[in-house]
């Protein structure tokens, strides 16, 4: 699979904070021997993660409790809904329910994206859907959302696209998402649209979501938090303004977290980005994240096609035939030549 190049800040930068992570865990390591030592662990418990800030995690037993964990060092990185088994502490000096989580079990599925530091990081674990949340504004591009279904078809997770804020659509936004929707649409894709602020547009939404484990993604400012706000009117959420300037969203939302449904299903919210590289992956993972060029696969004359001017080209056959949508076929060119930006 194709990597970055990284510059020698980068590598001494990856190499120090490499460094710094070993160091910290042996320190860890050293507080668990001696709270082993002295009797201060409690018998193995079942648990989830239900957040992670930095070297530790947030994690929630069958009770519903919660407790602050380090994490074993040989435990690799852990993200929001993995299942784990941890051993209870004392309660630090604040009051805070503490704990080791000793191991993790085996995630049923897994989306990850990459990080700028060429390390491919999970975004959350062991969850049903994954739901694209977009806006009128800020606006919705279509490669970004092509970018979140690639990697969702290639961790064989189902996505569903939701078109938050409708309240604030116009004839300009009308006339730019109709036809992006009609196109996702005719491909299979589930579309729910709804507002943050109007209750009575979640209806359908709700009814999805129980039952489930989903993980809401998106550029930043799409109103993920809102939307998870009316959804839980218990929960206490940081919402914030677009930007005045670039009408882009500001990130209010740092670390996936797991909520709960009173009528059962989890949802996760996970931090709004603005880009969603695929650089690690390989041509033939892009193609098969275009669910109408799959089929495609292997049907070029020639075995290297690039799919440019070459003649018996199947998808370029396609594309004028009109049985794929030349919007697709140019996004997907798009992001395979991202792979080959080294």
């Amino acid at each position: 699979m194709a990597k970055r190049k990284l510059t020698k800040k980068q590598s001494w930068r990856i190499t120090k904070i490499q460094e710094e992570k070993a160091q910290r865990a042996q320190q860890k390591e050293a507080v668990i021997s001696d709270q082993l030592n002295a009797g201060e662990l409690g018998d193995e418990m079942h648990g989830q993660v239900i957040a992670h800030f930095g070297a530790q995690v947030e994690v929630e037993d069958n009770e519903r409790n919660i407790y602050r964990c380090f994490l074993r060092a040989n435990l690799g990185s852990l993200v929001t809904g993995d299942r784990i088994v941890f051993r209870p502490a004392p309660a630090n000096a604040l009051g805070v329910n503490q704990g080791v989580v000793e191991m993790v079990q085996e995630r049923e599925s897994e989306l990850s994206r990459p990080n700028p530091y060429n390390e491919i990081k999970p975004v959350a674990a062991n969850i049903d859907f994954i739901v694209l949340v977009i806006a009128p504004e800020p606006h919705a591009h279509a490669n970004l959302i092509d970018r979140y279904l690639v990697a969702a078809e290639n961790c064989r997770i189902e996505p569903i696209i939701l078109l938050n804020k409708i309240d604030l659509l116009d004839e300009l936004s009308l006339f730019h998402l109709e036809p992006l929707l009609q196109r996702y649409a005719y491909l299979g894709y589930r579309i729910l649209q709804v507002c943050a602020n109007d209750p009575d547009s979640l209806g359908e939404l709700k009814e999805f979501l129980n039952d489930r484990v989903s993980v809401f993604v998106g550029q930043s400012g799409v109103g993920k938090s809102s939307l998870i706000g009316t959804l839980l009117p218990d929960e206490e959420l940081k919402v914030g303004p677009l930007s005045e300037n670039t009408r882009k969203g500001k990130h209010t939302t740092t670390t996936a977290r797991l909520y709960h449904f009173p009528a059962g299903g989890d949802l996760i919210d996970s931090p709004g980005i603005r880009e969603f590289g695929l650089w690690h992956m390989s041509e033939d993972e892009v193609l098969y994240g275009f669910r109408e060029l799959r089929a495609l696969a292997g049907h070029c004359r020639f075995r290297d096609c690039h799919h440019e001017t070459e003649p018996g080209c199947a998808l370029l056959q396609a594309v004028d035939e009109e049985l794929i949508s030349p919007e697709r076929f140019i996004s997907y060119k798009r992001i395979v030549e991202t792979l080959s930006e080294l």
